[in-house]
C-alpha cells in the first residue's frame, strides 16, 4: 500500500519538475540575461538539497516501476511482489548513498570549508 502511495508521489514530484524545468528552459527564448539570473539562483545549498531529493524521487519511481511491470507481466509477480519491494529499496538505498555524497560534497565544502 505504501509503495503505491510513494509511487503516485514520486510521480507527482517528477512531473512537478518537468514542468519547472520546461518553464525555465523557455526563458532562453525571452533573452540570455532572464536565463542566467534564474539559473544562477539554483546554485545554492537548498537547491542542491532539493536537486538529491529530485533524484531520489526519479530513482524510486523508475525501480518501482519496473517492479510493477514485473508484478503485472510475470506468472510469479503477484507472489513475490513483497520480496522485490524490499529488493527495490536495497537498490535504492545502494544507489542514493554514494549519490547523495557526491551531490552533497560540493554544498559541504563551499558551505563548512575544505579539509
Amino acid at each position: 500500500m505504501w509503495s503505491w502511495v510513494a509511487h503516485r508521489i514520486t510521480g507527482v514530484l517528477v512531473f512537478f519538475f518537468l514542468f519547472v524545468h520546461v518553464l525555465d528552459t523557455a526563458l532562453v527564448r525571452v533573452g540570455p540575461d532572464a536565463y542566467n539570473t534564474v539559473i544562477s539562483s539554483y546554485k545554492n545549498p537548498v537547491m542542491n538539497l532539493m536537486e538529491v531529493g529530485l533524484v531520489g524521487a526519479v530513482l524510486y519511481h523508475a525501480l518501482n516501476g519496473l517492479r510493477v511491470i514485473a508484478i503485472d507481466f510475470t506468472e510469479r509477480g503477484a507472489r513475490v511482489q513483497r520480496q522485490m519491494l524490499w529488493a527495490v529499496v536495497a537498490v535504492w538505498i545502494l544507489v542514493m548513498v554514494p549519490s547523495t555524497y557526491f551531490m552533497l560534497a560540493r554544498t559541504v565544502a563551499t558551505l563548512f570549508g575544505t579539509s
